[in-house]
């Protein structure tokens, strides 16, 4: 194989181009916050990870809108977002009512002007073998997890495809290694691996980036309910903790640290990817 010398000047002028482009938009980036200028809208916002990535990325001075099934916890989350000097809307909504997803965002766009960003952090988990898992328990986790997800991604890449977006899917570190006693949330994280991989390969040339966190045991009412369902705890926490070689359990905002990552320009060549925050459970 080989080039012309005319084809190689060519292929030269385009990296340093490029070079050029990335290098002055991360100037004009440092001058100002992360998500300036951009709407971010976040299922399953009203606590855990959802709430701290809504928080952090107020911070960076996005505009958020709150999806969640917990009124209560949608307003408390919007406060905190306020109080950061950041817009915000909340909207009490089940991620898995697709009527809902599109006019939700619609609003969002007619509000704001536009959707930048998705995270989709809506979840469930029963916490069962397949054996005991009653079908009606497992079609309620992937309606909230997998459905939930692609109804929201379906209702925002059309708003995105002009301008470009980002969408961030929380899956967990159990889509990877497997896990005990979780079949159908397990399941269903792996399916939003896929989901996401898939999407990303579909909309890149539209702009849209799509990735997905993985994130290991995380301390969220989530996981207090997960341990919460044994009569004795303790050593299915020990367990947990065993697995994470830096020795703890994650928190909330250690994840919406790689939220804020995969948002940004800062991961401008990143889409189909799976970022782990886990601690370690992985890899260990």
């Amino acid at each position: 194989m080989w080039r012309s010398g005319v084809a190689d000047i060519a292929v030269h002028r385009s990296v340093l181009q490029c070079s050029k482009d990335f290098a002055a938009r991360r100037a004009y980036d440092l001058h100002m916050k992360r998500l300036t200028g951009r709407t971010a809208v976040i299922t399953g916002g009203g606590s855990g990870i959802g709430r701290s990535i809504a928080v952090r990325f107020a911070e960076e001075e996005a505009t958020i809108a709150i999806v969640d099934v917990d009124s209560n916890g949608a307003a408390e989350t919007a406060e905190l977002v306020e109080q950061q000097g950041a817009s915000c809307r909340w909207f009490e909504s089940d991620v898995s009512d697709n009527a809902a997803a599109n006019e939700i965002s619609e609003e969002v766009v007619q509000h704001f002007g536009s959707i930048d960003v998705l995270v989709a952090a809506a979840g469930v988990s029963v916490g069962k073998t397949v054996p005991d898992t009653e079908p009606e328990e497992w079609e309620k986790v992937f309606s909230v997890n997998v459905k939930g997800t692609y109804l929201w991604m379906r209702a925002v890449i059309p708003k995105m495809a002009n301008e470009g977006g980002s969408i961030v899917a929380i899956a967990s570190q159990l889509a990877v290694s497997g896990g005990i006693s979780n079949a159908a949330y397990v399941a269903s994280k792996g399916a939003i691996v896929s989901l996401c991989r898939t999407a990303a390969n579909d909309h890149a040339m539209e702009g849209v980036r799509v990735n997905c966190i993985l994130p290991g045991a995380t301390e969220t009412p989530l996981l207090e309910r997960s341990f919460a369902r044994f009569e004795d705890p303790t050593p299915y926490v020990e367990r947990s903790l065993s697995r994470h070689p830096l020795g703890r359990f994650g928190k909330p905002e250690e994840v919406a640290e790689a939220a804020l990552f995969l948002a940004s320009n800062d991961s401008s060549f990143t889409t189909g990817s799976e970022l782990r925050v886990d601690g370690g459970w992985i890899g260990g």
